[in-house]
């Protein structure tokens, strides 16, 4: 019998995961500085709750107090953190232990990191179930097994005597996820799982961990500053700046309407496929006044250029790059990486390129040869018709300032120890092209023309935020006024916001300068924003190229088709989709001493737009 109309409702249950007033200070050294502000949240059973908010917003500190994984002595703690009615703060050392992992588990967004280098993969995913239960040897190795083949790794059990060098990124981290729900957690917490993963390796690890939670009915804290990512996972959202809970609420009330202005700019940053059509030309982000520093008026030093309409600034034709792999003790070659195969395209001044594709399909190798920084087995390098890849000493020295490369890593690129007005002056005493005072004033033009302020020249690169730094390396690159800049996954490691003000500070340099852009990416979205024409790469080789309306309204070849439809949507309407998601992996470009690649042909399927005839089995 149900109960009348005065019958109490039925209980909620608790939350898995409770924090309340959590604050977190650090010692500098000097002082404690606060970097969590009475940050409150609750996670319920079988719920995906989505931590946001860019770089230095306090998400993976939260996370790591959950943990009790702070550095003790050197951070203070206040407020409270429950695990299933359970304190957590204050807890020993001893006292937290058994609970991470049997309880609660946690994805970090490097794998290698998470992952000894020196250990066998089954070996590190046994140790996890020998170290919680009274389990042999050979059982947990039979786990091991089950685990990998739970998160779909193929091969699996090959797998468990390999070393996590052999794996790719992808599959490192679908290890991760093994070893993190090996005993059946209750909470698992992923911090940023897939910022570095290609976009179809990201989609294959959220399906994944979507399946795992409808099995377990895990409750899932989902650390990311990808909003697309949150539309996908997330059932409430929680916006986080500057330590501080700015917002909260269900996730489709948060994109439909944000309340405040910090969570209207992380959604204005989010490019969505599809929202170019009818659009001839790239378009900047609209992320307001307050998100944006505009750039200064062209230095009379620095002229535009027209962009020429049909004669190709760059002309790349029939290159070919390998590299030897040396094995056993004589080390003797015994077969070559195809790293770029038979690959002919043009690029105009003005003009932006975009080179697409997952990890290992010859992107960078591309770019890096067309820098010189590769040297080609065979073909041409057209710069303004000279075949660059046949010049060397001065003529190559000369041509190397008509192209500069911006790399992904900012700062892997910067002298740690050199101020940044030294770093930006280089490139033009190096070519002789200024005095030292020339060369320092030059350098402070470029920080005005990249939105930097000049007092920042004595700064050094330590002192900058990501994005800050790698508008310092657009600042280097532009020194020599250089005719093409080749952009190397030049905004995938930054946050949402961040990027689109990196991207928009191109797009105005591209419109002032004349500048042409080879564009080095797996966002699909972003390059979709970004581009003129697009190239997608697979196994060396280009199989589809075309206008950006061309690839992106009428993608032809079946890797293409796969790439656009693994883009996270941003639309919480769509979370509940589920996509079949195969365990696809690029296969190996190592190819026999004696092998020929066969003779490829394209289709002209429209104006500028090329596909690769391809086959039923192109995938084997």
């Amino acid at each position: 019998m149900t109960g009348g109309p005065d019958s109490p409702a039925p209980a909620t249950p608790p939350p898995v995961l409770k924090v309340s007033d959590l604050e977190v200070a650090f010692w500098n050294g000097d002082a404690w500085r606060q970097v969590l502000h009475k940050v409150s949240f609750d996670v319920a059973r079988n719920e995906t709750v989505a931590l946001v908010g860019e770089s230095g917003s306090g998400k993976s500190v939260t996370s790591l107090a959950a943990m009790g994984l702070l550095p003790r002595g050197q951070s203070a703690i206040a407020g409270s953190v429950q695990f299933d009615g359970r304190e957590l703060v204050g807890l020993t050392e001893s006292r937290m232990r058994p609970l991470r992992g049997r309880d609660i588990a946690m994805v970090f967004q490097e794998p290698m990191t998470s992952l000894n280098p020196v250990f066998k993969i089954g070996d590190q995913v046994a140790e996890v179930l020998t170290a919680h239960h009274a389990m042999g040897q050979r059982q947990a190795r039979a786990e091991a097994l089950r685990l990998l083949e739970k998160v779909r790794i193929p091969a699996a059990r090959r797998r468990l005597d390999e070393f996590p060098h052999q794996l790719s990124g992808g599959m490192r981290q679908r290890v991760v996820i093994a070893m993190a729900l090996a005993l059946k957690p209750k909470l698992l917490i992923a911090d940023e799982p897939t910022t570095a993963l290609d976009v179809t390796i990201q989609a294959q690890v959220l399906e994944l961990i979507k399946e795992l939670q409808a099995d377990e009915g895990m409750a899932v804290l989902f650390i990311t500053h990808d909003m697309g990512v949150v539309a996908e996972m997330a059932d409430r959202t929680v916006v986080m700046y500057h330590g501080n809970v700015v917002e909260q609420g269900p996730t489709a009330q948060i994109f439909a309407a944000p309340r405040e202005a910090y969570t209207r700019r992380l959604l204005n940053a989010v490019p969505r496929i599809g929202s170019m059509a009818g659009v001839t030309q790239p378009q900047r982000f609209n992320l307001g006044d307050e998100a944006e520093q505009d750039a200064a008026p062209l230095a009379a030093d620095h002229p535009a250029r027209k962009p020429a309409a049909d004669t190709p600034l760059l002309s790349v034709r029939d290159l070919v790059v390998r590299f030897n792999v040396r094995s056993g003790l004589l080390r003797r070659v015994g077969g070559r990486v195809h790293a770029v195969e038979k690959v002919s395209l043009d690029l105009r001044a003005g003009e932006t390129l975009s080179l697409v594709g997952e990890s290992g399909c010859g992107k960078s190798t591309l770019g890096r040869t067309i820098m010189r920084l590769n040297q080609p087995q065979s073909g041409a390098v057209l710069l303004e018709g000279e075949d660059i890849a046949r010049i060397d000493g001065a003529q190559l020295h000369k041509r190397r300032g008509d192209i500069q490369m911006v790399f992904q890593d900012p700062f892997a690129s910067l002298n740690p120890r050199r101020k940044i007005g030294d770093t930006i002056a280089e490139p033009l005493l190096t070519h002789r092209l200024a005095t030292r005072a020339g060369a320092r004033e030059k350098a402070l033009d470029l920080l005005d023309k990249v939105g930097l302020n000049r007092d920042m020249a004595d700064r050094l690169p330590h002192e900058f935020s990501g994005g800050q730094r790698q508008r310092i390396c657009i600042a280097r690159a532009l020194a020599l006024n250089p005719k093409l800049l080749v952009a190397d996954e030049a905004v995938s490691a930054l946050d949402v916001s961040i990027k689109a003000q990196v991207i928009n500070l191109m797009l105005d340099l591209q419109q002032e300068l004349g500048l042409a852009y080879l564009f080095i990416s797996h966002d699909m979205a972003v390059v979709e924003r970004f581009s003129h024409r697009v190239a997608v790469m697979y196994l060396g080789e280009i199989v589809e190229i075309g206008t950006r309306a061309a690839i992106f309204g009428n993608p032809q070849h079946p890797y293409t088709r796969r790439l656009l439809s693994t883009v996270p949507v941003p639309d919480p309407s769509q979370r509940h989709r589920r996509r079949k998601m195969a365990s696809f992996e690029l296969r190996s470009p190592i190819r026999p001493l004696n092998f020929q690649p066969p003779e490829r042909r394209y289709r002209v399927v429209g104006d500028d737009h090329l596909v690769h005839d391809w086959t039923d089995d192109w995938e084997k």
